[in-house]
């Protein structure tokens, strides 16, 4: 299936983009995407925010299976939880959508630029704009200040969500068996979302 292009804005001069990922299904149809329409992706995974260490390795092998499947470059950023858990230090407590996923998304979208800036890439967006359980103002937010933090860097505010790409996520994830997780990453969301998630994610990567 090919999306149509009218359902993506893509900016003027765009070829190559620095796509950081929060996991392989939500990849998974925006990258087919970006390779139909002649951009070039480089997938960043940085997400110190997954826990326990077990979740977190299952998901990179799954990001980086998919990214070896089509033959495109991967970057494997730092695992550090604790750095991650001192940076939303007092917001534990929030709920999901609140104050603690603002610094969260701060946290991965900087790195994701600084990436994007020591590749030689100027343009940088997020996966986790695919995701209709995020809040895309915040996510956009997040990726324009740290294009501001950045010199060189743009960042694609771009939803994800639109001409089909939802459906051919689903698809996907099916066609490729991958792992589907139940819970957007850190303890905190596991806690809140227990015995709510594991329904949503059969067709949807509903938080990460």
């Amino acid at each position: 299936m090919k999306t149509p292009k009218s359902a993506i804005e893509v900016p003027e001069g765009l070829h190559k983009l620095l796509l950081h990922a929060c996991c392989a299904p939500c990849s998974s149809a925006i990258v087919e995407w970006l390779l139909q329409h002649d951009i070039v992706p480089t997938i960043f995974y940085f997400n110190p925010n997954i826990y326990p260490l077990d979740e977190y390795l299952i998901r990179k092998n799954e990001s980086q299976r998919h990214a070896r499947s089509l033959g495109i470059s991967w970057i494997d950023g730092d695992y550090n939880h604790s750095q991650w858990l001192q940076f939303i230090s007092g917001l534990e407590n929030e709920l999901e959508r609140g104050r603690r996923c603002e610094q969260c998304f701060r946290y991965r979208l900087l790195a994701a630029s600084q990436a994007a800036a020591r590749t030689n890439h100027c343009w940088f967006a997020t996966t986790l704009a695919s995701s209709r359980w995020k809040n895309l103002e915040q996510i956009n937010a997040a990726g324009l200040w740290a294009e501001q933090q950045t010199q060189g860097t743009r960042f694609w505010a771009q939803n994800w969500r639109k001409g089909g790409l939802q459906q051919r996520r689903t698809e996907l994830l099916r066609e490729y068996g991958f792992y589907n997780q139940q819970y957007c990453g850190c303890e905190f969301s596991f806690r809140q979302t227990d015995n709510k998630m594991p329904a949503q994610a059969d067709t949807e990567c509903s938080l990460t």
